[in-house]
């Protein structure tokens, strides 16, 4: 067995998944309790593996493959998830996590579609420079637009800041209201730059996906808005709902690109297909 790929007989060793087991469509949220949340939309569910805290199941929406991976807490977790599950056969990927919001205006449920990342977190700097872009997939992120107004869901289009810590990291006071320069203003500095909202994954993922000519988005549901100070674990089934739908869009955007010979959608082409879905 080599050390440079390590597995657990032929699945990867830390999602537990072979090729064939997932498809090339995958949902990654953080928590390993919303896999099954998530797969409750689907038509068909069976969970492939459970393994720390990646927990995999696959299954059927009308028909088609779709799949979810737990990720943990944070960028390096994240990393090695994406890794694998492409190397499984994934070449799409959507977060789908909760948030902290930074903007007055953005209420609790709401969902925060990314368009990219600023990287507060040192996992990207193993693949790449500082300067090097986290951004997302620009189908995934009309596909969860489209999926957000199909479902008539409120949400809000913009940058998200990735962090390695939740409490200095994210502006919070740490054990015995331990503070420091940087963490005392990072808060106020983000507002004033217009980014949106605090996480922990997708600067990671939009920049391994870029690197890997995968495609990948991130949609988180609102449960702080940190300039209120209010929190409720609300709009997870909402986030999932979003990523499920725009899921589906995109396998027929796929499907109309092959059968036109694209390998982008572009205006004419969307036209196309709603025009398509109104016949």
């Amino acid at each position: 067995m080599s050390a440079r790929e390590p597995k657990s007989g032929k699945e990867f060793y830390h999602v537990r998944v072979k090729p064939g087991d997932i498809s090339g469509y995958v949902l990654l949220p953080g928590d390993p309790g919303r896999v099954p949340i998530i797969a409750e939309l689907w038509d068909e569910r069976w969970e492939v593996s459970f393994h720390r805290e990646f927990r995999v199941w696959s299954g059927k929406i009308d028909g088609k493959p779709i799949s979810a991976c737990s990720t943990g807490i944070g960028c390096p977790s994240t990393a090695i998830a994406v890794e694998e599950l492409a190397r499984a056969g994934a070449h799409t990927f959507i977060r789908v996590g909760s948030t902290g919001a930074i903007q007055p205006e953005i209420e609790l449920g709401d969902l925060i579609i990314s368009v990219a990342a600023m990287k507060l977190e040192g996992t990207s700097l193993q693949y790449a420079p500082s300067a090097y872009p986290a951004y997302a997939d620009y189908e995934v992120v009309l596909a969860l637009i489209e999926a957000a107004e199909s479902l008539n869901l409120r949400y809000h289009l913009g940058v998200t800041a990735s962090t390695d810590s939740f409490y200095l990291g994210q502006s919070r006071p740490g054990f015995r209201e331990y503070e420091w320069s940087y963490s005392k203003g990072l808060l106020e500095d983000l507002r004033a730059m217009g980014i949106l909202n605090f996480e922990m994954e997708t600067s990671a993922l939009f920049t391994l996906a870029s690197i890997y000519k995968l495609r990948a988005g991130s949609v988180c549901a609102v449960f702080a808005n940190r300039i209120k100070d209010t929190f409720k674990v609300v709009g997870e089934k909402d986030a999932a709902k979003t990523a499920v739908e725009a899921v589906k869009i995109l396998q027929e955007w796929d499907e109309l690109k092959e059968r036109r010979g694209k390998n982008k959608i572009y205006p004419t082409l969307l036209k196309e297909w709603l025009l398509s879905n109104k016949k």
